[in-house]
């Protein structure tokens, strides 16, 4: 038999990740902070002025799963319901928004939506302008800001259009259609980044058999 020794420093930093992650994740299920920023309001929290090193600060994953471990202890009456109902409201988007290929991504695909979440999307079109008139023309309100590539920093930020569809937040980011080929890769650790619509009706489906 083989024992693996962990030095107390080791035990530490394992500990004020875990502690820092859950902060993180009731920061996001109370307040609606992303994730960067909970991230570092928590290390505050627990750490006064001093600077957590990037070993102690956990990752988004970490996060995730302490955001999900949340919702089920506190939030199981409601919670459900109201991702049931961010996922309906995506899908009627995305139908309405077919011809620009769309994809559903974060918190309401996850799992992990909350009251405070709104329906992100990333749509492919030849240019961000032709779904801004779409959108125009259907007499649907944008608002425009940018949103960081989900390529990375290396790649320049996408026009991202916000609105609201029956009375729900969505923001969209506008990618090339060239963006697509990289959109549609699986991660490595098999997790799902984005969802098309036949993938959102399948969530909807099984939310439902599982409330039966």
């Amino acid at each position: 038999m083989i024992t693996v020794m962990t030095s107390p420093h080791f035990d530490e930093v394992q500990l004020l990740r875990a502690e820092i992650a859950a902060a993180a994740a009731r920061l996001i299920a109370q307040d609606g902070h992303d994730y960067l920023t909970a991230k570092r309001k928590a290390a505050r929290q627990i750490l006064g002025e001093s600077q957590a090193n990037s070993n102690a600060l956990p990752d988004n994953d970490q996060i995730e799963g302490e955001l999900r471990l949340y919702h089920a202890l506190f939030n199981a009456d409601t919670q459900p319901a109201r991702l049931f109902r961010l996922r309906t409201v995506a899908l009627q988007v995305m139908e309405a928004l077919e011809r620009f290929q769309p994809y559903l991504t974060g918190a309401v695909l996850n799992g992990t939506a909350g009251p405070h979440d709104d329906i992100h999307l990333q749509l492919f079109a030849d240019s961000a302008k032709e779904v801004e008139i779409f959108l125009l023309n259907k007499n649907v309100n944008i608002d425009i800001s940018e949103t960081p590539h989900f390529k990375g920093p290396r790649f320049a930020p996408v026009e991202t259009v916000s609105f609201l569809w029956n009375k729900e937040g969505v923001h969209a980011a506008l990618y090339e259609l060239d963006d697509l080929r990289g959109a549609v890769k699986a991660r490595g650790d098999g997790k799902q980044l984005r969802a098309d619509a036949a993938g959102v009706r399948s969530l909807l489906i099984a939310s439902t058999h599982e409330a039966i």
